[in-house]
């Protein structure tokens, strides 16, 4: 089912001729090859490889970007990338916007979506979503905060400051996928980074999507509690912290000892 949510989004309009080649040099993700059009996520990280902001980045022209981040996130995340803009020609003017946000599209309508005005691809192509900021079609179903966050959980989509915040690192989050490119040049906090995936390494918590009910006739000896700010028990076996609760699932912040525990339990 498709429906439209009246969300807020911290917005950072960033334009002048260094626009580009200074964001490329601070975000994880690849800008300068970014399409005129085009849409990228990517984190602002501090040198020590902790998450500062996660942006989406839209490529406006060679000199304009329009940044969006969480609600209450974009003071820091201008705090973060003025740290090393000296010299450079690139000016940051923050607003805060109430987008609509369209959620639960076929492929097919996603698409069409995305060729009006104003509107821009959310979280993963695959979750049939897509952000307007500006007019949409009136007809869509109006949704309740609860299908929205309903929807965020079951596509494993973090919210800043709740799922993810300053202390996580990008190999934490489930987003490198869409949010780190590895192959880019320097940008700060990229020595751990790519220090963590050369060596394989595991990060110490994985954000995972669980179920936040299981099908004890399957699963007879199964039992668990998914309850936000608390341990997601599994078994009487504490998975890691369960920081979101929506819908038919939970996000939960998975030690790194329990990722093969939390596996089975995403096939049950």
């Amino acid at each position: 089912m498709s429906f439209t949510y009246a969300l807020q989004r911290d917005v950072i309009v960033a334009t002048g001729n260094d626009t580009r080649s200074f964001l490329h040099s601070q975000l994880s993700n690849d800008i300068a090859g970014l399409a005129v059009g085009a849409t990228t996520y990517a984190f602002a990280l501090e040198p020590t490889g902790k998450i500062a902001a996660l942006l989406r980045v839209h490529c406006v022209a060679d000199d304009h970007f329009v940044l969006d981040t969480d609600v209450g996130q974009g003071a820091s995340a201008i705090a973060r990338l003025s740290k090393f803009k000296i010299r450079v020609k690139c000016e940051f003017v923050a607003t805060t916007q109430t987008v609509a946000a369209v959620r639960g599209l076929t492929a097919e309508s996603r698409s069409d979506m995305l060729a009006l005005p104003g509107v821009v691809p959310a979280w993963r192509a695959s979750d049939g979503a897509v952000d307007a900021f500006g007019d949409i079609d009136a007809t869509l179903q109006q949704g309740s905060d609860d299908d929205y966050h309903a929807e965020r959980v079951r596509c494993a989509w973090p919210l800043f400051g709740v799922d993810i915040d300053t202390t996580s690192l990008p190999a934490e989050t489930g987003l490198a996928d869409v949010a780190v490119s590895f192959t880019k040049g320097c940008y700060p906090g990229q020595e751990l980074v790519e220090r963590m995936d050369s060596r394989g390494s595991t990060a110490p918590h994985l954000l995972m999507r669980l179920p936040r009910a299981v099908n004890t006739l399957a699963n007879p000896l199964t039992t668990f509690s998914a309850v936000a700010g608390e341990q997601y028990v599994a078994s009487g076996t504490e998975l890691g912290v369960c920081t979101s609760v929506a819908g038919d699932f939970a996000l939960v912040q998975v030690r790194r000892a329990c990722l093969g525990q939390a596996e089975q339990l995403k096939l049950s």
